[in-house]
């Protein structure tokens, strides 16, 4: 294959290679200039795998002596099919054959044939990969809903496939293969229920399967919702296909699945074959072996985000924030509470909504119903219980921005809650139940999280990243931070404790450790005069030192403790391993991770660590939204966002607006008379 350093000519006669900008891209990146014309027996043609133009191209490479280059999807496509308008993640360049063509040997074929495989961190790379996509339910096409529920389960599952698609002829299969399948299945579990499930190009129309709905025998139905295919094999009691990509998913979900054509999974010991298989497949395989052969080894992956090639982890996170994305939003919202400014970032991480501050209106509208939570009311609870329509409460994430919200800059991240909400510790909100659940995950599953963590103390990377002053602190004696906060914050009113103020928070601080170094940050929103939260003078005077200005990352590197109430900072520096002491109970306290002086919630009970806190709070729980693309993106591109500042620029009009709401909130008697 073409790489960086060794770049190649690529000569197609195929519009699709010029116009579409995707393949062309990958194909670019992966080492090929591509041209029209004469090419040389030096040069490579291009065709799209078995296409009806690939002959052209053969033609080519026959009169020429070029070399033939097959390229096609990879196995992790996209969010939905390419007539739909969604450009690949990834190719396949084959300059043996195409994996789906059982006559001849392909790239893929020879990877399994030949290759070690024995690789223990590309084997764990595999299976780490393998269960990021089963907890994430991906498949080739991502647009699908987990939340959709399969038959019930016993039943026999068979895959269909698109009438005259390429693989089924080049599989050494045809469409009786597909009433041959249905046969067996009956035959081999006589009075079980058959469920056939389409092909997603069937379901949308573009191109007719091969099971009419009106003609099927009893006990057998179709299954077209765009449900996920991990649901279905987890109730179907065995797997039939000829030789579509579903089968080849069915393998990692625990299956052993009967194939009625050739197709590139079969052969290899994982399959029940009932075709013979080509004699160059005798190697046995594992599921991690052919996973890292298909998945890693084989394809082209590009990151959308920063315009490059990657590994299939990144693609694995770019379907993640997408589909995620696709699955919440994909019924539409209406939404509550939502001031005017936040509009448009809102609608940018969501879609198309309508804004609609009457609960009842709202409630009736019969999508899903969005409401900034520090605005959810009784009477806006009580129309969607009413309803029987979702509440999702939305807040800022906790990897932010560089500015502040009060000065009415966009967040990069928005949770979204349909429990609670992260910052009200008297109900369990879905960080709770997420923080709960990567408790018990196995400690590989973390390793994301532990790179989160390290890349963003490298970075330097706060929820606000201001910037700020360097520090001059003292080296005797034990320091303190005391981090300030906005006083009429909804986590201070739903979970601050017995203390609530930012002076009380400095007498505490002071009788629990008199003998350090006490620095007090105050709150950015409260420095900018945009929120409550000043100290008077008595109290300040506890502090040994008040620097408001302070870079918060390089003052976090500096100090012994951190004591707050409900501070995000204490969790930022949980993420610097430094110790917290909590007065009330913020999202991060209860869980054995940090000091208690507070109320604790008696739902937190699991003992995470603190990687299994930050897959919680960092990967599952927020969505982010990349400023550049436009697209939902995972929390590493987030970071990159945060770190370059790339696609963040202010709009000054906010700016102005921020100003303003500052001012007429130190000046609410001129509009509360």
């Amino acid at each position: 294959m073409a790489g960086a350093g060794q770049r190649r000519r690529g000569y197609s006669y195929t519009a699709g290679f010029l116009t579409n900008a995707r393949v062309r891209r990958i194909l670019q990146l992966s080492g090929y200039d591509l041209k029209l014309g004469k090419p040389g027996p030096d040069d490579d043609v291009l065709v799209w795998g078995h296409s009806p133009y690939a002959p052209r191209g053969e033609a080519v490479a026959r009169a020429t002596g070029a070399a033939l280059v097959r390229v096609e999807d990879a196995f992790l496509r996209s969010l939905r099919p390419g007539r739909e308008g969604d450009p690949p993640l990834g190719l396949v360049i084959d300059r043996q054959g195409m994996y789906f063509d059982a006559a001849r040997p392909s790239d893929l074929e020879t990877l399994l044939a030949t290759h070690p495989l024995d690789d223990t961190a590309l084997l764990d790379r595999a299976r780490e990969a393998l269960a990021r996509i089963a907890d994430a339910h991906l498949t080739k096409y991502a647009a699908v809903d987990p939340a959709l529920d399969p038959p019930p389960p016993g039943y026999v599952l068979l895959i269909d496939q698109t009438r005259g698609d390429a693989s089924i002829r080049l599989g050494q299969a045809d469409t009786h293969s597909f009433a041959e399948m249905l046969a067996h299945a009956q035959e081999d579990h006589p009075g079980a229920p058959i469920v056939i499930k389409t092909h997603p190009e069937t379901r949308a129309g573009h191109r007719p399967g091969h099971f009419d709905p009106a003609t099927l025998p009893p006990g057998v139905t179709l299954e077209d919702r765009p449900i996920a295919p991990r649901r279905l094999f987890e109730g179907a009691r065995a797997v039939y296909c000829v030789n579509s990509l579903l089968g080849f998913e069915a393998i990692f979900a625990g299956h052993r699945p009967v194939t009625f054509g050739v197709p590139f999974y079969a052969g290899w010991g994982l399959t029940d074959d009932r075709r013979p298989v080509p004699a160059r497949r005798q190697r046995r395989l594992s599921r991690a072996q052919l996973a890292a052969a298909t998945l890693i080894l084989y394809p082209r992956w590009y990151d959308p985000y920063r315009d490059r090639l990657c590994g299939v982890e990144e693609v694995i996170g770019t379907l993640e924030a997408q589909s995620r994305a696709w699955r919440q939003d994909r019924a539409g919202h209406v939404a509550v509470g939502m001031r005017a400014w936040k509009r448009t970032h809102l609608t940018a991480s969501f879609g198309p909504m309508r804004f609609e501050d009457d609960p009842a209106k709202a409630a009736a509208d019969g999508r899903p119903v969005l409401v900034w939570a520090g605005r959810e009311t009784p009477a806006l609870a009580a129309a969607c219980r009413l309803a029987k329509r979702p509440l999702h409460r939305v807040e800022d994430g906790f990897l932010r921005s560089r500015g502040l919200g009060a000065e009415l800059v966009p967040p990069l991240s928005l949770v979204v809650d349909d429990l609670g909400i992260y910052y009200d510790p008297t109900r369990e909100s879905r960080l709770d139940r997420l923080i709960a659940e990567a408790a018990a995950m196995d400690p590989k599953r973390l390793l994301r999280a532990e790179r989160l963590v390290a890349r963003i103390v490298a970075l330097g990377l706060t929820k606000y990243n201001l910037g700020g002053s360097a520090l001059d602190l003292p080296d005797g004696p034990r320091v303190v931070l005391v981090p300030g906060q906005v006083e009429d914050d909804a986590s201070i009113l739903k979970g601050a404790g017995q203390t609530r103020t930012n002076a009380d928070l400095l007498r505490r601080a002071r009788a629990l450790h008199p003998e350090a170094w006490l620095v007090y940050k105050p709150h950015p929103d409260v420095v900018a005069g945009l929120r409550a939260g000043a100290v008077p003078d008595d109290a300040l005077a506890l502090a040994d030192a008040v620097l408001p200005g302070a870079d918060t990352a390089r003052l976090l590197a500096s100090v012994d403790r951190v004591v707050t109430m409900t501070s995000a900072l204490g969790f930022e520096a949980l993420l610097r391993g430094v110790p917290v002491t909590v007065l009330g109970a913020p999202f991060y306290a209860g869980w054995g991770l940090t000091r208690d002086l507070g109320p604790v919630p008696p739902h937190r009970t699991a003992r995470p660590s603190l990687a299994a806190l930050v897959h919680a709070a960092l990967i599952a729980y927020p969505r982010y939204h990349d400023p550049v693309t436009g697209l939902p993106c995972p929390p590493e591109v987030a970071l990159d966002r945060l770190a370059t500042g790339e696609g963040l620029g202010r709009r000054p009009a906010l700016r102005v607006l921020a100003k303003l709401q500052g001012w007429f909130a130190g000046h609410s008697w001129l509009w509360r008379r």
